[in-house]
């Protein structure tokens, strides 16, 4: 090669021969596969303990059980990323219950609930990828977790990790009278056939899918890295189209369109096709650049399409329509009829945060008022299925006794948040917390306001709540306050849309959190002044002057 001709560096695609690990993740993957840290687990950490524990298997390998160290309480967000893991990690965990499709029964919503008494000191939050986190777990009792999940069909293989995450499906799968179609059995097939494959279980970083034939869009398909939308084709068949590259975090972009019809019976493969294209072509030298939506930006939807095709289906796939639009609201909120005459109750715990106590109540509660189908929302949202109608106000107002809500306000339903500085090791500021107080405060000062409005609440700038497609998404740093002290606050992004559009950034827009109920009654009550008939909070921050967004 001439000495003036530079030689391209590698991302690390194993399809194209680069099969070395370039960075410390790749090598410890490379060292020993993450499924096999659960026999350690139960052989060896659990029985000496967390000082037992080896660190490659501590913050990297756990990850493939659902596990996660919590963050030492008393460290501030102003250390968040200087100090080293080894001072940052408390000696508990975070567990992830893996629900595929959200899909639950009462008997599995108790072992849950008595999980999180016994061992996780009542903690669970529901997530906006339908999981439910439980915190302070003991390494000495993650076996017995695992004995408890397993026996009613629940685990939490892949809830975290370089893997195929929980596959996010529609709650009303298989009831709902406008779906296009029921995807419960696609949804099983992928995670029985691949979930926990030594196939799969070494990704360039994790890789989200959502499976779906609801006219909401409820799991917002538009932000995973693979989606099976319901449609109906030409001859009126009903199947998926496919979107391939979604993502948020730190560089957000929606997922591409291949243009194709998938029928039920090919989604298996055709997951199977898209994550092997990942698998063996994604960029594995950065890790922020290791999610295929790079992969699929930088090649573009048309060659993806054929390189699925050719070196991995081994056929073409049709050409489709595309889904229609989605629906207003995505959350599945409130008093509705299912296709059998029966109804299904969707109602909102404040930011997600629940405990073992209130999962033992909804377990009882689906169990006397329908037939003790529980499912959990892609918003931070439950729903209690099959109840007859002349139930539903008596079930509504048991579910009020227990703050939960079936007529929520705007605020309450539409307040998402991330974990935030109480348990998450990234984590900048306090979210939880906050958000409930945000939502008391925005009722009181606000109780008359009735228009669609997301306030999305991140701890970081990863995004795990989903702050670019929110109406006002809260980006959690550090910022001065007026007397010049660094605090805890946020970088304000407006006008969010999921599909659409991501979040307006004002310049110099921000917020400290103590400021925060007064800055968004503020924005608000601007755009309940200034909007037009049926304008949305995102059409008028379109529009708006900046100076009637700060």
């Amino acid at each position: 090669m001439p000495p003036s001709v530079k030689r391209k560096r590698g991302e690390g695609q194993w399809a194209l021969g680069y099969r070395e690990p370039l960075n410390k993740n790749e090598e410890n993957k490379k060292n020993d596969d993450g499924l096999n840290v659960r026999r350690r687990i139960i052989d060896i950490y659990s029985k000496a303990g967390f000082d037992s524990i080896d660190p490659a298997d501590l913050r990297g390998r756990f990850r493939w059980y659902g596990l996660y160290t919590q963050r030492r309480p008393g460290i501030d967000g102003g250390k968040t990323g200087s100090l080293p893991d080894e001072e940052l990690d408390d000696r508990y965990f975070m567990l992830r219950v893996r629900i595929d499709g959200g899909q639950l029964d009462a008997r599995q919503l108790r072992v849950i609930g008595d999980i999180s008494n016994r061992y996780a000191r009542g903690t669970a939050d529901v997530t906006d990828r339908q999981n439910i986190q439980l915190h302070w777990i003991e390494i000495e009792s993650v076996p017995a977790i695992w004995e408890a999940l397993e026996s009613v069909g629940l685990s939490t293989t892949e809830a975290c990790g370089d893997t195929p995450r929980v596959i996010i499906g529609c709650p009303l799968a298989g009831i709902a009278e406008d779906e296009i179609i029921d995807a419960t059995p696609q949804i099983a097939e992928v995670a029985e056939r691949y979930i926990g494959s030594p196939e799969f279980s070494n990704l360039p970083r994790k890789f989200k899918t959502a499976i779906a034939g609801c006219a909401s869009h409820c799991t917002v398909p538009e932000i995973n890295d693979v989606a099976f939308v319901g449609v109906r084709n030409e001859a009126g068949e009903a199947g998926y189209d496919l979107l391939v590259g979604g993502g948020l975090s730190t560089n957000p972009m929606f997922a591409q369109r291949l243009g194709t019809f998938v029928k039920p019976e090919q989604v298996h493969e055709v997951w199977k096709g898209v994550v092997s294209v990942f698998r063996d072509y994604g960029y594995r030298r950065l890790r922020s650049r290791a999610r295929i939506k790079f992969l699929v930006k930088d090649w573009g939807a048309a060659r993806f399409r054929e390189v699925l095709e050719k070196e991995y289906l081994g056929y073409a796939l049709p050409d489709g329509p595309a889904a229609d639009a989605p629906l207003p609201h995505r959350d599945h909120v409130g008093v509705h009829r299912q296709k059998d005459g029966n109804f299904y109750v969707g109602f909102a715990p404040r930011v997600g945060r629940l405990n073992g106590d209130l999962l033992n109540v909804i377990a009882d509660l689906a169990t006397e008022y329908g037939s003790g189908r529980v499912r959990t929302t892609a918003e931070q949202k439950m729903v209690i299925l099959d109840v007859p109608e002349e139930r539903t106000q008596a079930l509504a107002d048991a579910l009020a006794e227990h703050d939960l809500q079936v007529t929520p306000s705007v605020f309450r339903r539409q307040t998402m948040a991330c974990t935030g500085i109480e348990y998450c090791k990234l984590a900048i500021v306090e979210t939880k917390q906050r958000g409930m107080d945000l939502i008391e405060e925005l009722e009181k000062r606000l109780p008359d306001f009735d228009q669609p409005l997301s306030i999305n609440i991140n701890g970081c700038p990863n995004a795990c709540a989903r702050i670019q497609v929110a109406d006002i998404g809260l980006k959690g740093q550090l910022v001065v306050d007026e007397n010049g002290e660094q605090v805890e606050g946020f970088q304000i992004h407006l006008g969010g849309q999921v599909g659409a559009s991501f979040g307006k950034k004002v310049r110099g827009l921000k917020t400290t959190s103590a400021g925060l109920a007064d800055y968004v009654e503020r924005v608000v009550r601007r755009y309940d002044e200034q909007r037009a008939e049926g304008e949305s909070f995102a059409e008028w921050v379109a529009r708006a002057d900046d100076a009637d967004l700060q």
